[in-house]
């Protein structure tokens, strides 16, 4: 690559090369740091073109101020001269030469050497997150006798009610995002139209004021649509009659002050076009496609019950979702209902109009080529711009943050690498012909701790796969937490690692949305359903082996660790004289199996991987209610759109049957012993002399 274009890629964060999976070096095709570049509004199409950005990058003041200056509460910056910085507050506050140690939290302005730029105090940690566990849950899948088709927050409420009073201390969920409102209705909650609203498919429609307050003959009209739970969840149906009983139900609500919050009233603005034009707003009619632009506020105009109904929708969402928060706060949950903030939008969503001038226009942000995705990922997702976000404040990702955390004790970040460099495909190119585009990850993870902060919420970054050191080093030095799955903890030989190995500062979980279930793992229904789909890129017989010596594997471990009987071992008398076992061993009750036979009962073995869950010393563990009741289909099958019923696929029981399932009682008198709460609601402190290495204090 020309020496010039590398250094030009350089100045503007844009990869050159890159490590792969193997740590391998990988070199960018020069025409993809061409086309990138120009996603960032930087023309390298010719030689005259570099030599005149790369002069225009050079001639830029390395001392002048940045546009936005993000500070870590109690250290210092030196500044070009005196300034005065007004605080968020509303108070001013002289500074001469320097940024003080002793700002406030929060986003504060600066007025320095004529220049007015965002001054964003961050905390250096949060607070450590608590030792404890709870259900991870794919919210549209928990349905009960009251929902229509789909989980609902009703749903929710009712099942945090449960955990909460069985010893849970979180529910995690899938993301609640908003997706469009024309048909079809996108299945995804990971590509979703807007991740600042909430998807109004989760609405509960009985559980409104508008709906007490209506007649009974509407009522009645309104119980009538509900349909019933079916195989598969269709959501266009759920849509279909939600949306109709939420008409019938609108003229009986309490009108929204769309004044009070100009970004609701844009995104309910989107919406009403969206049905009238579809939910790609880039195949709107061109006087449609900026927010602000005159022919959008006449179809305001004329749209103004649509975009009030809307409106009002989301401030449905938000009175339920306060409903299921008083429900995990008065249950005791020390962190109570774990939001998952997706990667990035649909770029013909909401989002990609409302915040055009702060995303990557064209861009598609995906993976590169790894052992599982050899042609890369292309995920279809928009991406912020860098250099927009810090001329702008931060503003947009601030935003988006607290109305996510609004009503959440956590965050769940997916692909928290993200924050650090996201790979951009440019268009035209294929997944594998793209590369990777750095963030200023001081900033994006330090205004990401400031509003958990404020919030009260805990954060859990997804960093499964092949991250930077860097981005493991980021979350532990915040006191944010990464993710353990049992089926990626194994040694360079393939050998599931013990569990006392693990690491602490994690979410431990057994699987993920996009993996084998338990169940599944150990029937080889992965393989089974990959080879019916013809996505096996070896022999079917090749895969059945490995799936085989991966169970080895698994029960070895699991064996060696004392949670699953061997068969070969002859069965010891019980010692009434026998001195107590570690308090924490004592938690994990061993799974029996009456037979004693060669092959492992696959519920026992399914209960013996929930007590490695609660052996490892991670602060907090995930059980998944697929894996609890037997689900062998996997919530998602990477690599498949209809093929399979991502997104689709409701548990095997309601809410109702859940609380009375004696495999899901077994798993919580398990964990909650392995994990008991005090009085107040917080986890107990760990005994002393647990048999555990020690370790050095955290934060």
């Amino acid at each position: 690559m020309d020496r010039r274009l590398t250094a030009l890629a350089k100045v503007h964060g844009v990869s050159t090369w890159y490590e792969d999976w193997r740590q391998r070096r990988v070199e960018v095709a020069p025409e993809t740091v061409v086309g990138v570049l120009g996603l960032l509004g930087v023309d390298a199409t010719s030689p005259a073109a570099i030599a005149d950005a790369l002069a225009a990058a050079r001639a830029v003041d390395r001392s002048a101020l940045p546009e936005t200056v993000v500070l870590t509460h109690g250290a210092t910056r030196a500044l070009p001269g005196p300034g005065v910085v007004t605080l968020e507050d509303g108070g001013r506050r002289a500074v001469d030469g320097e940024l003080p140690a002793d700002l406030p939290l929060g986003w504060h302005r600066l007025a320095c050497a004529g220049r007015d730029v965002t001054v964003v105090v961050v905390p250096r940690r949060l607070p450590v997150p608590p030792r404890t566990w709870g259900w991870m849950l794919q919210l549209y899948a928990l349905t009960s006798d009251r929902s229509w088709g789909m989980g609902d927050l009703g749903d929710l409420a009712e099942f945090t009610d449960w955990a909460g009073a069985t010893g849970a201390g979180l529910v995690l969920l899938n993301p609640l995002h908003a997706v469009g409102p024309a048909h079809p209705v996108a299945a995804s909650p990971y590509s979703p139209a807007s991740r600042r609203f909430v998807n109004p498919l989760y609405l509960r429609v009985n559980d409104t004021a508008a709906y007490r307050a209506a007649d009974p003959a509407t009522r009645a009209v309104v119980d009538a649509l509900r349909p019933d739970r079916g195989d598969l969840i269709d959501y266009d149906e759920v849509w279909t009659a939600k949306r109709h009983a939420l008409e019938l139900l609108h003229p009986y609500a309490q009108p929204v002050d769309l004044t009070a919050d100009p970004a609701l009233a844009s995104f309910a603005t989107w919406c009403a076009l969206a049905e009238r034009h579809g939910n790609d707003w880039r195949a709107w009619p061109t006087e449609l496609h900026h927010p602000d632009g005159p022919a959008v506020a006449e179809q305001r105009r004329q749209l103004a019950d649509r975009v009030a109904f809307h409106a009002w929708l989301q401030h449905l969402c938000d009175e339920q979702l306060d409903a299921v928060t008083a429900a995990a706060r008065a249950a005791g949950m020390p962190v109570g209902v774990v939001h998952d903030l997706a990667v990035g939008i649909d770029p013909g969503g909401a989002d990609g109009w409302q915040l055009a001038d702060v995303l990557a226009q064209g861009v598609r942000v995906g993976a590169p080529p790894d052992d599982f995705n050899q042609l890369g990922q292309d995920w279809g997702l928009a991406a912020w711009r860098p250099d927009r976000l810090a001329a702008t404040g931060y503003a947009a990702y601030r935003d988006m943050l607290r109305r996510t955390l609004r009503h959440a004790g956590g965050l769940r970040v997916d692909h928290v690498a993200g924050l650090w460099r996201l790979w951009w495909v440019p268009p035209g190119g294929g997944a594998a012909e793209g590369t990777y585009v750095r963030y200023d990850a001081e900033a994006m993870l330090g205004i990401l701790a400031l509003e958990a902060h404020r919030a009260g919420a805990v954060v859990i970054g997804e960093d499964l796969g092949t991250v930077q050191p860097a981005v493991t080093r980021g979350l532990r030095g915040r006191n944010m937490l990464g993710s353990t799955v049992l089926w990626f903890a194994r040694d360079g030989e393939g050998d599931f690692v013990p569990p006392a190995r693990w690491p602490r500062n994690a979410l431990a979980t057994i699987s993920t949305h996009d993996l084998p279930t338990a169940p599944g793992f150990l029937t080889g229904e992965h393989v089974r359903v990959r080879d019916d789909l013809k996505l096996l890129d070896t022999d079917v017989a090749v895969e059945r082996a490995r799936a085989v010596a991966d169970r080895e594997r698994l029960l070895t471990m699991l064996r060696a660790e004392s949670l699953l009987p061997d068969p070969a071992a002859p069965a010891a008398p019980t010692d009434p004289a026998a001195p107590a076992v570690p308090t924490d061993q004592a938690a994990l009750p061993v799974p029996t199996d009456p037979a004693r036979s060669e092959l492992a009962d696959d519920g026992e073995v399914v209960v013996a991987m929930h007590a490695a869950l609660a052996a490892s010393p991670a602060r907090l563990l995930g059980v998944s209610l697929y894996d609890v009741l037997g689900e062998v289909r996997q919530p998602n099958l990477p690599g498949t759109v209809d093929e399979y019923p991502n997104w689709r696929l409701p548990l095997p029981a309601t809410v109702a049957q859940i609380r009375t399932d004696p495999r899901v009682a077994r798993v919580v008198d398990l964990l909650s012993t392995a994990r008991p709460r005090s009085g107040d609601g917080r986890p107990a402190r760990p005994p002393s002399g647990d048999g555990r290495p020690a370790r050095p204090p955290e934060g």
